[in-house]
């Protein structure tokens, strides 16, 4: 066999060579293309959040809760989040007499219970912060407020919140603890109500929460007072049985209780569950 044949011969091998390995290259880039291309989909198919969901909030929570249902429709384009914010026991029998609703927070076990006995959550309860009482008084403090015990200063004008109301249940058992008797000027609602009557100045003072001092930025003044260390309510929050919303209701659930729900209540002055 001649130089030339063999040389021939040899290059038409190469060249058979290179267009073998090309193909190869070109079969696993297209099983790599492929296999990013299912996982794309896979992506884009996780479902995603959508529609309206409504939670009830013990009304201490409004500014916080007002904060994290903003940032709930921000992480979730399409849902929004309605609040209905009140006293609790008001909040439970309204649920539990049918009102629509996705998520109920309330301010205390007891009127969780309540929910709960009627079968109308679903799981158990979760306890996601604490919360503790302060007096609120008028800014300046005038009255030279520095004790649960100076409340019952005849002439002192004093509201609170009422017994079947968690702040109102939690300044009784703080009252019962120190042995004080106080007759107050009215029996409130709510906190929020309660708070408002000294930022009217149609009350000297009213026992709160600290979260509610802190919430009103200086048109009140804060007495704190050690009975309070007494009567700590923990806040539970729970998914409704009849939640017409409920994927979209757990993943609120879960940013109340995640670190950065943590952080906005944390802020507001709530302690940690």
């Amino acid at each position: 066999m001649t130089r030339s044949v063999r040389r021939t011969r040899r290059l038409l091998q190469l060249a058979g060579a290179g267009a073998a390995a090309l193909m190869a290259l070109s079969a696993c880039s297209s099983s790599s293309d492929a296999k990013d291309t299912t996982s794309d989909k896979s992506t884009s198919a996780s479902p995603e959040l959508s529609g309206d969901i409504t939670v009830f909030a013990a009304a201490s929570l409004k500014e916080s809760f007002t904060t994290l249902g903003k940032e709930f429709e921000k992480q979730h384009p399409g849902t929004k989040v309605s609040f209905n914010f009140g006293g609790s026991d008001t909040l439970a029998a309204s649920i539990t007499g049918g009102a629509p609703a996705d998520v109920f927070a309330a301010a205390s076990p007891k009127t969780m219970g309540i929910v709960t006995d009627k079968k109308d959550a679903v799981g158990t309860p979760a306890t996601f912060v604490r919360n503790q009482l302060e007096i609120a008084t008028l800014p300046g403090n005038p009255d030279k407020v520095s004790s649960l015990k100076d409340l019952t200063k005849s002439g002192l004008k004093v509201v609170l919140c009422d017994k079947t109301v968690p702040c109102g249940a939690a300044a009784q058992k703080a009252l019962d603890a120190s042995k004080l008797k106080l007759t107050p000027a009215s029996y409130e609602q709510d906190v929020k109500a309660a708070l408002n009557k000294v930022e009217l100045k149609e009350a000297d003072a009213a026992v709160v929460y600290k979260t509610d001092v802190k919430s009103a930025a200086g048109k009140v003044e804060g007495v704190e007072f050690p009975e309070s260390a007494e009567a700590i309510n923990d806040y539970p929050i729970v998914l409704l049985k009849n939640a017409p919303n409920a994927k979209a209701a757990k993943a609120f659930i879960a940013l109340v209780q995640s670190a950065e729900g943590q952080k906005v209540l944390g802020e507001a002055g709530f302690l940690k569950p």
